[in-house]
């Protein structure tokens, strides 16, 4: 029985399920808008809502806890709550069924910020520091010498059975 058990589980445990959200309401944040299923959506509709109430609120340390990448808090603040109504609380979302799934025949949805559906995606700048780790430097190669090795010429005689070799 599910007495008084908040929220849905997904299948997953506390860890996965707290993962899984904040890498959803990452992607929301980036491109605005995000393909998913219904429940999903619907699990980090109030977090998305408590997360931007935060970045209005200007609570920093709660919103670093939650939102780690730097580029990421400062698109939010800057870019995103401008774009948002001051006397909206929460509703920062909407969400447009897309149909069914054909392997599972779940339900998709399109997750969207209202009034930010035309923005941009959050360009990496960590993927230029990616290349440069990627490119290693070359290390010196090992001088290898060769000596030419002496053929030793091994003579085989054939032996009968209990006769000694020579």
């Amino acid at each position: 029985m599910r007495h008084r058990v908040y929220g849905k589980h997904l299948g997953r445990n506390k860890d996965e399920r707290k993962n899984l959200f904040k890498g959803l309401v990452r992607l929301l944040l980036i491109h605005g808008t995000i393909q998913t299923s219904e429940t999903k959506a619907k699990a980090i509709k109030g977090l998305v809502d408590r997360i931007i109430n935060l970045a209005k609120d200007k609570r920093e340390t709660r919103l670093k806890s939650f939102l780690v990448d730097k580029n990421l808090r400062e698109r939010l603040i800057k870019d995103i709550i401008p774009r948002l109504s001051v006397a909206r609380t929460s509703g920062y979302t909407s969400i447009v069924r897309m149909g069914t799934r054909l392997g599972d025949q779940t339900t998709m949805v399109k997750m969207s910020l209202i009034g930010v559906e035309e923005l941009k995606p959050l360009e990496k700048e960590s993927s230029s520091k990616n290349q440069e780790l990627s490119k290693k430097p070359e290390k010196p190669k090992k001088k290898t010498i060769t000596t030419p090795r002496k053929s030793i010429k091994v003579k085989t005689v054939k032996t009968k059975k209990g006769a000694k070799k020579a």
